[in-house]
């Protein structure tokens, strides 16, 4: 009896060391060194709203930048206005680049000429080894799509100030995006309304199957049904480069304020924010891009610029006018 009772409880140890070891995830690639002073670009938008234009040609909304920030990141403003020489010698000074949400055209804006540019010099630049991180956010999961196909792929996907949980896919849960999400948010993510949407447009789920381009490209992880009752691609990820994108928007959980606006600020939806602002700054600290000197970086930081109050003509708290 004392034999098998020591044999049960060798047992039960052994029990509470696979359950342990099933519910742990990485917290990140096996990556070795890493740059631990990463610095974003984010490309400007053209302004378009009226109430916006008496400050500036174009901007970024300030939540961007606080959301690449609280993840150890800094950030550098990247303007329409550049030659494609000088968008190459930026290139090899950031280590990552975030496409924000907006309403540019996806054919014909400066917005997606440039990031296109730099597009091309990411795919060049990790199939070389040389890791370059791309973001996009609502609009800039948009512009991805179209910057892979060449095609304006979107139909109409309203959603518009909807929060909603996400309807993962089975690609999701093995995913270098969620991979290291803790298994009570994941739950939380397909139970709890913790992703903020604001569109009226998006890829939906068939014309992404439906594209052989798409589908090589990137991975599918979650999707949603918009009001009209289309399911749309609300989170993806490339299957060989690190490029990621996602039609909701994880800024606005912790930066964003409007109380007529949807914006979750649940502690599940702050931590899913962290999470993944987190996820992404570390990607940049893969990229060992830097500047030629600590003056020249220092001068092309959004540190130099002040961002305008906002709150009281558009649903942004602050906005950073170029």
């Amino acid at each position: 009896m004392q034999g098998f009772a020591m044999f049960s409880a060798v047992f039960l140890l052994c029990c509470q060391l696979c359950v342990s070891w099933s519910n742990a995830r990485p917290s990140a690639r096996n990556l070795g060194p890493m740059n631990n002073r990463p610095i974003i670009g984010i490309l400007t938008q053209d302004v378009v709203d009226d109430e916006m234009k008496p400050f500036g040609k174009t901007y970024i909304p300030s939540s961007y930048v606080k959301y690449l920030e609280s993840a150890g990141s800094r950030v550098m403003p990247i303007r329409l206005t550049h030659t494609p020489e000088e968008y190459e010698d930026i290139f090899k000074r950031i280590n990552g680049l975030l496409l924000i949400g907006g309403a540019s055209a996806l054919e014909t804006s400066d917005f997606s000429r440039v990031a296109q540019i730099f597009y091309r010099l990411a795919l060049t630049a990790n199939d070389a080894g040389d890791v370059f991180p791309i973001w996009g956010t609502c609009l800039g999961l948009q512009l991805l799509t179209y910057l892979v196909t060449g095609e304006n792929l979107l139909t109409k996907t309203p959603a518009e100030n909807m929060a909603l949980p996400l309807n993962l896919t089975a690609e999701a849960h093995s995913s270098q995006m969620f991979r290291s999400f803790p298994r009570e948010v994941m739950t939380a993510l397909t139970h709890e309304p913790l992703t903020g949407n604001f569109h009226n447009y998006g890829v939906t789920e068939k014309t992404f199957m439906d594209n052989k381009e798409l589908q090589s490209f990137f991975s599918i992880l979650s999707t949603n049904v918009a009001s009209n009752g289309a399911v749309f691609v609300s989170t993806m990820e490339g299957k060989k480069y690190p490029f990621y994108g996602v039609q909701w928007h994880p800024e606005v959980n912790r930066f964003m304020w409007n109380t007529k606006m949807s914006f979750p600020h649940s502690p599940n939806a702050v931590r899913v924010s962290s999470l993944l602002a987190e996820f992404f700054v570390n990607e940049g600290r893969r990229s060992w891009h830097s500047f030629s000197s600590p003056e020249e970086e220092a001068a092309s930081l959004i540190y130099n610029y002040t961002p305008t109050y906002s709150a009281n003509f558009t649903s942004y708290q602050q906005i950073y006018f170029f």
